[in-house]
């Protein structure tokens, strides 16, 4: 049995968050991650965006959470190596009755703290970018763009490299309580025990809840779909393009440029029993088409590269199917338990305010030292298709292997894939180098470096090539042999 001070469940975005603020301070750390790596599920399937806080109710905790991550969110960047951009965002109407609600939208982003929104015409528009649709918008100048693989893995490399331990294919099956008061969670790779618990599993954190003691919460999975269109559509847009909002004030089909230079357009949005369920349907597929097409004029079918899907842990009222606020507390009748239940959007903004509440209420019940090691500092994989000519000559005569291109598509060398494999995480997934160079992301979407990536885990780390993954479960990227094939 493996002892912590701190075990958090759930190694996604909050989770990851939550582990690096904890790591600030003098404990030991574990987080258990049930997947192979840390952003295969919600943190890894949403639109990457930076949130501004407008659409959120005053005083509500989205909204403090957002408007407090949006804020700080360029030093954060700098500080984790990750990339983003302050965009800025279109809300963008058709209607008399979607200018009236844009205008409820912006005194509720002035009430919440968001800076600079305006209603602008089409002339505005226009300077801004001519691509989006709509006869007359909300802009916001606050909101931004930025890869949420990239910000997961980032979270989750630091809080490692400042001590916290990762046990990923890790699943929590069940939890009691010790004599002496600790907790005893049973996992699919044994036991552990700890003084505190930090219950950030996402789409089964009400599972997880009542496990820990606190019963009746309620998560609705709530799905979305996407599409992702190439870099040749990257070209047209500028900024993000979302519709005026709903009667209940939520949005539908939007178009925002990643900041890699595709574009995604989605989601959709409709309740599912299964969360976990990622595939995405024609009827879906057909419907963002044509609702993507009023936000962004360059829909065309001869720029979709890949679909993908989504799903939002909402918490509901379980009598009236209201969606509820996140949930950050700690419990009497469960002590040692930090429980985060319905992290959902704006989750990825919030993730660091959210940490520091969580650990806010571990420390007002005991007293935290600080751990004078804590390194905020994360570098990552130096992208070699962002050198310059004269700085690629300068990498390659330090390294040959950034001299050769493994993912043409995203020019994406040997020398970052050799990197990636030999993560601080110990991922070793086709699917986890992926999301950390970018390599199979083009247009061919692997056709052409996914053997060769299957080839370098395979000679870097020692694995028979019928070992190889592509993410989770029986994913095995090559199963038997062909006709003719040598046997080892």
């Amino acid at each position: 049995m493996q002892s912590y001070d701190v075990i958090i469940i759930g190694g996604g975005v909050v989770g990851s968050a939550v582990a690096r603020e904890l790591t600030r301070y003098q404990l030991s750390i574990a987080v258990l991650e049930k997947e192979s790596d840390v952003c295969c599920q919600t943190s890894g399937r949403n639109t990457g965006m930076l949130h501004a806080g407008f659409l959120y109710k005053t005083g509500s905790l989205k909204a403090q959470c957002a408007v407090e991550g949006n804020a700080e969110f360029d030093r954060v960047a700098e500080e984790l190596d990750v990339p983003f951009k302050r965009t800025g965002k279109l809300i963008v109407g058709f209607t008399e009755e979607h200018r009236e609600r844009l205008k409820t939208m912006i005194a509720r982003g002035e009430a919440n703290g968001v800076p600079g929104m305006e209603l602008i015409d089409r002339a505005r528009m226009d300077e801004i970018d001519p691509s989006a649709g709509g006869n007359f918008a909300i802009f916001c100048p606050s909101s931004g763009i930025l890869d949420p693989f990239t910000y997961t893995v980032a979270l989750a490399e630091n809080a490692a490299n400042n001590g916290a331990h990762y046990h990923l294919y890790t699943e929590v099956t069940g939890a009691e309580r010790l004599k002496d008061g600790r907790h005893l969670l049973h996992t699919s790779k044994g036991d552990f025990a700890c003084r505190w618990v930090v219950n950030s599993a996402g789409l089964n954190s009400a599972k997880i809840s009542a496990m820990l003691g606190i019963p009746g919460y309620v998560i609705q999975p709530v799905k979305g779909e996407y599409f992702v269109l190439d870099k040749k559509a990257g070209a047209f847009a500028k900024i993000p393009v979302y519709p005026a909002p709903t009667v209940r004030n939520t949005f539908d089909t939007h178009a925002t440029p990643t900041v890699d230079g595709n574009v995604l357009v989605g989601p959709n949005s409709f309740n599912v029993e299964d969360g976990e369920d990622y595939s995405v349907s024609q009827s879906g597929m057909d419907g963002l088409q044509e609702s993507g097409a009023r936000m962004f004029k360059h829909m065309k079918r001869e720029y979709y590269i890949r679909t993908f899907a989504g799903a939002r842990p909402k918490r509901i009222d379980p009598a009236t199917g209201e969606i509820q606020d996140f949930t950050i507390e700690c419990r009497d009748e469960a002590p040692g338990v930090v429980n985060l239940v319905g992290i959902e959007s704006p989750g990825l903004t919030s993730a660091l305010p959210i940490a520091r509440r969580a650990v806010k209420l571990i420390a007002q019940r005991e007293a935290l030292q600080p751990n004078p090691n804590f390194n905020p500092i994360r570098k990552g994989i130096r992208r070699f298709s962002e050198a310059s000519r004269e700085e690629q000559r300068k990498l390659i005569a330090e390294n040959p292997d950034y001299g050769e291109i493994v993912c043409r598509c995203e020019t994406v060398s040997r020398a970052e894939i050799i990197q990636a494999i030999h993560n601080p995480l110990g991922v070793c997934t086709v699917n986890g180098i992926k999301v950390r160079t970018r390599a199979s992301m083009g247009r061919c979407q692997g056709g052409y470096c996914e053997t060769r990536i299957t080839a370098m885990i395979r000679e870097e780390l020692g694995k028979a090539v019928t070992d190889v993954k592509l993410t989770n479960g029986d994913s095995y990227m090559f199963t038997g042999y062909v006709k003719g094939g040598e046997q080892e």
